[in-house]
C-alpha cells in the first residue's frame, strides 16, 4: 500500500469568480489526492494552477501535485513538480525520494541514485531504506563501485543484510574481481550462515577450486603412468613413488577445499563426487 504524505495548503483568493473556481479546484484536488484518485487530482491541480488569477498559492503545493503525478504514472511531470517543491523547501527529503522513484520507473539509474543520495543527505530520519534502494538502483545501472559501497552500508546497518551482501558479491563478480568476490561470499557465509543464495554460490567456488586440484593430481598420475607404459619408468622406482606423492598432495588439498564446499552447501552433489574420486586414489 502506497503511503502518501500530503501538505496542507492554505489558499488565499479574491472575490472574483475565476479565483473562487481555482481555489475550489485546488480543494477538490486535495480531496481527490486523499482519496487516492490520483489522475483526477493531477487534472484538477493543473487546471487550477493554469488559471490562478489573483489566487495566492504557496509553492509547497507542488509537492502534492508531484504526488498526484507520480501515483498516476506521470513520472516526467512528477520530477518537474518535485523539483519545484524542493526549491520551495517543502518536504525536501521526501521530494528527493519521490524524484528517485520516478527516475527509477523511467530506468534512469544515474539520476535515481543521485536523487536517493540527495534524499539521504537532506533527511533527518532513518535513511537505511534509502541507502538500500540507492544500492539497488546503482546495481541496475551498473554503477558498480557505487553499488558496492552502498550495499556495504546496508550490510553494516543491518538493513536487508543478506540480500545486500549477496548483491555486493554479484557486483564484484561482474567487475571480474575474483578474489574480492570470493571474500565477499566468505564474509557473507560467516555473517549469514545457511543463506540460500550466498552459501551455494560460495560452495560452487570451492567445488571449482577442488576440481582444479583434483585435475592437477590426476594429470601428475597420468603422466607418470604414461612413462610406465612407455617403459621409461617402473612402478617400483623411487621416481614413480615421488610422482604419486606429488599427486596425493593435490588430492588431499582438493578434499580440504571440497569439505568447505559441503559445509557451505550440503546439497552440492559435485562436492561429494569429487571427494570420493580423490579418496579412491589416496
Amino acid at each position: 500500500m502506497k503511503k502518501v504524505l500530503l501538505l496542507i495548503i492554505a489558499v488565499c483568493f479574491t472575490v472574483f469568480s475565476f479565483a473562487q473556481d481555482a481555489a475550489e479546484k485546488i480543494n477538490q484536488a486535495n480531496e481527490a489526492l486523499k482519496g487516492k484518485d490520483y489522475a483526477k487530482a493531477l487534472e484538477l491541480y493543473e487546471d487550477a494552477m493554469s488559471n490562478l488569477g489573483d489566487v495566492q498559492v504557496p509553492d509547497a503545493i507542488n509537492y502534492n501535485i508531484g504526488l498526484a503525478a507520480y501515483n498516476s504514472d506521470n513520472f516526467e511531470k512528477a520530477i518537474l513538480y518535485f523539483d519545484k517543491a524542493i526549491i520551495a523547501e517543502a518536504n525536501i527529503s521526501k521530494a528527493h525520494d519521490y524524484k528517485a522513484r520516478s527516475y527509477n520507473k523511467l530506468k534512469d539509474y544515474v539520476n535515481t541514485v543521485a536523487s536517493y543520495e540527495a534524499a539521504i543527505a537532506s533527511s533527518e530520519g532513518d535513511t537505511k531504506g534509502l541507502v538500500y534502494n540507492a544500492a539497488i538502483a546503482a546495481y541496475r545501472g551498473k554503477l558498480d563501485d557505487k553499488a558496492v559501497a552502498l550495499f556495504a552500508q546496508s550490510v553494516e546497518s543491518g538493513y536487508k543484510g543478506e540480500t545486500a551482501q549477496y548483491y555486493k558479491s554479484a557486483v564484484l563478480r561482474r567487475q571480474n574481481k575474483t578474489d574480492e568476490y570470493k571474500a565477499a561470499l566468505v564474509k557473507g557465509a560467516e555473517l549469514f550462515p545457511g543463506d540460500k543464495k550466498i552459501c551455494p554460490a560460495l560452495a560452487k567456488i570451492y567445488v571449482s577450486e577442488g576440481n582444479a586440484l583434483y585435475k592437477a593430481g590426476a594429470a601428475i598420475l597420468s603422466a607418470a603412468n604414461e612413462k610406465v607404459n612407455a617403459g621409461t619408468l617402473k612402478t617400483d622406482e623411487a621416481a614413480y613413488a615421488a610422482e604419486v606423492d606429488k599427486a596425493k598432495v593435490e588430492f588431499k588439498a582438493a578434499i580440504e577445499v571440497l569439505e568447505k564446499a559441503k559445509k557451505a552447501d550440503a546439497s552440492n552433489a559435485n562436492a561429494q563426487t569429487l571427494i570420493d574420486a580423490c579418496a579412491a586414489v589416496l
